[in-house]
């Protein structure tokens, strides 16, 4: 979601961002489909400087089989050579080690916009409820405030007429003992 709240510019982007990617992978894969390469999806990934999960996506990995069948059916196999040299072993495998490593500072780089992103996204959109949400909290406090006071002071009454029916309590029992006692001795 962008700031001003509207979606759909984004979309569009990461929408034609997507169907750019599949066809640059698509012209790279006529590409080393034409110079009789070997075609894996690792290689067709690297050489369209996409993630390798895309070219096994659907819409893309079907024509990248397609290619590897005709591919299997139209050349012969490679005649056995000599094995490569360990110095162009070598070379390729730091070749390969550079590649990662660049991806992997791509993919850091990547996350961490994408954090970035998401944190101001969280930030607008909580910013108005964060507000609306801090005053009703404080109308909520202070109507539980007010019902404490209001309780307090129905306490403290109480008590008072507790207090006051003890005494009144007290005081009719000692009249009626009297009153037992007059009754019990005049007879």
């Amino acid at each position: 979601m962008n700031p001003r709240g509207n979606p759909a510019p984004l979309a569009e982007a990461r929408r034609r961002h997507s169907l750019d990617k599949r066809a640059r992978v698509l012209t790279v894969l006529a590409a080393l489909e034409k110079q009789g390469k070997p075609l894996t999806f690792a290689a067709i990934a690297r050489a369209a400087r996409v993630s390798t999960w895309l070219t096994y996506a659907p819409g893309v990995r079907e024509h990248i089989e397609a290619a590897q069948l005709r591919q299997a059916h139209s050349t012969p196999p490679p005649a056995t050579g000599s094995p490569p040299s360990p110095l162009s072993l070598r070379s390729e495998l730091e070749i390969t080690r550079q590649e990662i490593k660049d991806l992997r500072d791509e993919r850091d780089r990547l996350r961490a916009a994408l954090r970035h992103q998401l944190g101001q996204q969280l930030d607008v959109i909580h910013a108005s409820d964060a507000a609306t949400r801090a005053d009703e909290l404080t109308a909520l406090n202070q109507d539980l405030t007010h019902q404490l006071q209001e309780a307090s002071s129905e306490n403290t009454a109480s008590r008072a007429r507790i207090a006051a029916l003890e005494e009144d309590l007290i005081a009719a029992r000692t009249s009626l003992r009297r009153m037992i006692r007059t009754e019990n001795t005049a007879r």
